[in-house]
């Protein structure tokens, strides 16, 4: 390393900031929040600090720099457009060993000021030494979606019962075991939640067993894995991925999403295909209830959402029944994430005022809808798993009144690079996919707002072509 990563505390200790402009505001505002005496010498402020001086939070100095505005400072940061000044500055904080940042300048610099992860008290902080500020800011942002704001609380947690856990486990190894499983398991997920009493009460039980462990019944987590981006997976999403022991998974999820799990959780496939369930739905439930029974966290991963054509009301059924804590976490349904990156919204003012989800079959194969209901004006309808049964359903449509040039479109794999994008209307579209090789997950969307397809679109990748 070219530097040494420290967190310097700077709570009720007099630190020196030269310049009062925007720049100098930035880092006047982190110096604040971290508690320091700040004394500011400018020949004028900015209206930031300003702001910050008139409330009696900023001493200022109005004048230029001189060496003995350096007396009984802790740390001093350079923020001036002069680069003479900045140059001074740099050389007589040196002579005192005085910490010293320049602003955008590396080379005059003893510290520099990180992107910093603030989720106090637990705080991260990314440098590369001034070499590439952009790239730690990136660096920070990724970072930013892996830790939740409530890791803070849980930090907060840790340290009420740092002592008591000294305490109970006088061996360092059996106490970094200890927090492992707490960290990551059950108490840790009830802070994330929001439910902080419930947490504590948890870890204290936890606790007072002798060996520190848990009661034996893992967790099932119910997670939506959305239409195949991973980039479209919410932050919990991602967490509760990373921390499974047990992966059971549908055929519609990405492999792209797949791969975010635990590379050394274990994985089971249960996915369906028309007539063709691997695993019934019967078993799957008895699965999930077996693996937590056994302690296991266990992340039961679903394309789009779980709750929308997911069958994820009857899993939690049997969890709830077997006493079995689990967690649902939403995800983006096909319907929203494939229309949006076709390009066709679901609703418009000009075009459709409601939007209906139907499944493209029911339980016992049949589709079996309420056609009168669906083939309205001024409406979107989205069919899920609809593209075997997509002759009927659109003579079904024009049979019960919906004109025959009610334009219809069928996504392919929809938010993936494979994207594809077939349109014609409810009388065309099952023509032109006959001899289409299709691979699913495909949805078929129905309404006038197809017709944006062709302004709107914004997705498209090398290989994607409309196809009429």
């Amino acid at each position: 390393m070219d530097a040494l990563p420290i967190f310097l505390n700077v709570r009720d200790r007099s630190c020196l900031l030269v310049g009062g402009g925007g720049v100098a505001a930035r880092k006047a505002a982190l110096l604040l929040e971290c508690g320091a005496l700040l004394q500011v010498v400018a020949p004028s402020l900015g209206p930031e600090i300003r702001t910050w001086h008139e409330s009696g939070q900023v001493h200022w100095r109005c004048g230029v720099f001189s060496e003995g505005d350096l007396e009984g400072m802790t740390l001093v940061i350079a923020a001036t457009n002069d680069p003479e000044v900045n140059q001074q500055v740099s050389i007589l904080a040196r002579q005192r060993n005085l910490p010293i940042n320049v602003v955008d300048a590396p080379t005059l610099c003893t510290f520099t000021v990180p992107s910093i992860i603030d989720r106090s008290p637990l705080v991260a902080a990314i440098s590369t030494g001034g070499a590439a500020p952009v790239l730690a800011r990136l660096l920070r942002a990724r970072l930013e979606t892996l830790i939740p704001a409530t890791y803070g609380h849980l930090a907060s947690l840790a340290a009420k019962f740092r002592d008591p856990v000294k305490k109970h486990f006088p061996n360092p190894p059996d106490r970094r075991r200890f927090w492992e499983k707490v960290l990551v398991g059950p108490v840790a997920e009830l802070v994330f939640s929001g439910r902080q009493a419930a947490a504590e009460s948890a870890l204290a039980e936890t606790l007072s067993k002798t060996d520190g462990s848990s009661s034996g019944i893992g967790e099932v987590y119910l997670v939506g894995g959305g239409p195949g981006d991973p980039d479209l997976l919410t932050f919990r999403a991602l967490r509760l991925m990373q921390q499974a022991d047990v992966v059971v998974h549908d055929r519609l999820v990405s492999e792209a999403v797949l791969n975010l799990t635990r590379r050394d959780a274990e994985r089971i496939y249960v996915g369906k295909e028309r007539n063709n369930h691997v695993v019934p739905q019967e078993d799957i439930n008895t699965l999930l209830v077996r693996l937590a029974k056994a302690g296991k966290r266990v992340l039961r991963l679903k394309g789009g959402d779980p709750f929308i054509f997911g069958r994820g009301g009857e899993e939690i059924e049997t969890l709830a029944s077997e006493g079995i804590p689990f967690q649902v976490v939403p995800g983006i349904t096909a319907a929203s994430g494939c229309a949006a990156y076709a390009g066709i919204p679901l609703t418009h003012r000009d075009y459709s005022q409601s939007c209906v989800f139907v499944t493209g079959h029911t339980k016992d194969g049949r589709m079996d809808l309420p056609w009168k209901g669906l083939a309205q004006p001024n409406q979107t309808v989205v069919f899920y798993m609809g593209l075997i049964g997509l002759s009927v359903l659109c003579r079904e449509l024009m049979a019960h009144g919906l004109p025959s040039d009610t334009p219809a479109a069928l996504v392919e794999q929809g938010t993936t690079p494979q994207q594809r994008v077939h349109i014609g209307t409810v009388e065309t579209l099952p023509e032109i996919m006959k001899g289409q090789t299709v691979r699913p997950p495909t949805l078929t969307i129905v309404g006038h707002v197809v017709k944006l397809h062709d302004r709107l679109s914004w997705f498209a990748p090398e290989h994607d072509k409309k196809i009429e």
